[in-house]
């Protein structure tokens, strides 16, 4: 009897990410994630459990450990098989400016936000190429292709996040894998929490999950570059 489809998804215990696992999960996938936070990871196996999810693998990792992310995507492959679907969504939002900014934010954000992508894809897309099958989602933001003054080294982590999604494009061009870059702006997650903003000046993060459904549900076309702002426009 054939499996239930599997997703992968770092950083899959909140926001964005979280809203992804869910969509898929209600279609009858099998969800493999990790997060860094055991606490929110716990929750999220409770609450996919509970509606009841064919199989999980959520485990604690830090996604600026490139053997972390080796060692669980190794995990994957060896316990759950080969993913229909990859989403690289592990990130995470440091505010600053390229000149001020402390010495260290770079190396970190080019860790989480980009590193962790391409160590996670090199682990898992030679085992869907061998069944010629899948989709990979890496979510990028709006700030891969507007800086802002604020933005600093988030901005540059994203810039190349969605050359990285590009050129992975490329060199799965011959092969029936799509390759899909996200690219959403203002979405209501812990990257925005303090503001005085109402909620209604940004996305829900179910809106991002929902597109990436869609967009994977198409038969014969990819949905390269998946741009999405709240109605009022960016923040």
């Amino acid at each position: 009897m054939n499996q239930q489809p599997l997703i992968v998804v770092s950083g899959g215990s909140k926001g964005i990410g979280k809203a992804i696992v869910n969509r898929f999960a209600r279609q009858g996938f099998r969800v493999a994630a990790f997060a860094r936070n055991k606490e929110h990871l716990d929750k999220l196996e409770k609450e996919l459990k509970s509606e009841g999810c064919p199989q999980l693998l959520l485990i604690q990792t830090d996604a600026s450990d490139k053997e972390a992310v080796r060692q669980f995507a190794r995990e994957v492959l060896n316990t759950m098989g080969t993913p229909d679907v990859l989403v690289n969504n592990a990130g995470i939002f440091k505010p600053g400016q390229l000149l001020n900014e402390e010495d260290t934010i770079l190396e970190l954000l080019l860790k989480t936000n980009v590193e962790s992508a391409y160590h996670l894809t090199r682990a898992l897309v030679p085992s869907m190429k061998k069944i010629n099958k899948g989709h990979v989602f890496n979510i990028c933001s709006t700030a891969s292709i507007i800086p802002y003054t604020n933005g600093g080294s988030y901005c540059i982590s994203k810039f190349a996040l969605l050359g990285m999604s590009k050129v992975l494009r490329e060199e799965l061009k011959e092969t029936a894998i799509r390759v899909t870059s996200v690219l959403p702006g203002a979405t209501l997650t812990d990257s925005w929490a303090g503001s005085t903003l109402p909620e209604s000046r940004f996305m829900q993060a179910e809106d991002v999950a929902e597109a990436m459904w869609n967009a994977y549900s198409l038969k014969t076309a990819v949905v390269e570059e998946l741009l999405l702002r709240p109605q009022p426009g960016d923040i």
